[in-house]
Order: structure tokens, then sequence, then C-alpha cells
């Protein structure tokens, strides 16, 4: 075999390992794709009660929309703490990537406020399965927050107790924190889109 075969050969292996989903990677695609069907069919069980009567109506919290707009915005300031990192920019990186993690427990603040706001409502739960379905679904989605949180908090002691250095172990961390939490922010921008069009 020549040298020039060789050397075909090398690059092929090299372009395949590019294009293979790391099987960390694979396994969050997984796991994600099966909150997916969960939410799916909650939403749906959400249409189908409905159909069947016995309904309060209610409005969704106002707060509800505001933490909308603060899952959203740590999102964007997770993606330049990710573009910080890939340039080596380490006070850049940290401070985004704090930013990120306030705006994640405040959103989890927020969400327990708009349950206080419910109750007010004078809709607790186990009273009529239209609030107890709005308490299900975001006390579920609140729960995952917690995990990418969780993970957003690794990542911060990362930050502050290691040098910045772009290693591919390091970055496939970020990538699965980053793909997590882009994932419940789109998942929240949908539920409350959902729950907004079932007024």
């Amino acid at each position: 075999m020549s040298a020039v075969d060789t050397g075909v050969d090398k690059r092929m292996e090299a372009a395949t390992r590019r294009n293979k989903v790391h099987p960390l990677k694979l396994v969050l695609y997984i796991g994600l794709a099966s909150l997916v069907m969960m939410f799916i069919a909650l939403t749906s069980a959400y249409i189908v009660r409905r159909a069947s009567g016995n309904w309060l109506e209610f409005s969704i919290p106002g707060i509800f929309y505001v933490n909308t707009l603060v899952i959203i915005v740590s999102s964007i300031t997770l993606h330049f703490a990710y573009r910080a990192f890939k340039r080596e920019a380490g006070a850049a990186y940290k401070n985004l990537l704090t930013v990120s993690f306030i705006l994640g427990i405040a959103f989890l603040v927020m969400q327990y406020l708009g349950w206080e706001e419910l109750a007010a409502q004078g809709v607790p739960l186990k009273i009529n399965p239209a609030g107890d379905f709005v308490y299900a679904i975001s006390w579920l989605h609140a729960l995952h927050v917690v995990g990418g949180i969780a993970a957003l908090a690794v990542a911060l002691v990362f930050a502050y107790a290691i040098r910045l250095k772009r290693t591919p172990a390091r970055q496939l961390r970020l990538e699965l924190t980053i793909t997590y939490w882009h994932f419940v922010d789109a998942l929240w921008v949908y539920l409350i889109i959902f729950l907004s069009l079932q007024r």
C-alpha cells in the first residue's frame, strides 16, 4: 500500500470519528426524546380531560410569562458563555456562566411565586383537574430545571476552581449541560404557549 493510500485511509478514519455522535451525547438525546414524549402525553391528556367537562377556567399566572423571558435570557447568556469558553476568555466565561446560574435560580423562585398566585386565584391543588394539570406540568418542568441548575453548578465549580483551558473532556461536559439547558428552555416555551392557547 502506498503512502498516499495510507494517508487517505487515515483521513477517512478521522472523518468517521468526527461524524460519530459521542456516546454521552447519544444517551442525553435519548433521555430528552423520552421527556418530549412524556410532556406530549401530559398535554394530550390535558386536552382529552378538558373535553370531558367539569373544567375550571382561570388565568395563567402573569409571572409565568415573565419567567419565560428569564429562561430564554438564561439560554442566551449560556450560549455566549460557551463562545467565551471556546475562545478561552476566562473572565467572560465565568461571568456569563454565573449569570445563567442566577437566572436559573430566579426561574425556580418565580415558578414558586406563580404557584402561590394560582392558590390566591382559588386554584389550589386537588380541587379541580384543570388546576391539577397546570401544577403537575409546571412542577415536572421545574424538577428538570433543578437538574439543569445542578449541572450549571458543577460547571461553575470547574470555572472558578480550575484555570480555563479548552480540553475535549471539559468541552464535552459543557456541551451536554448547554444542550440540556436549551432543551428545558424550549420545553417551557412550548408549555406556556400550550397553556395559554387552552384558556
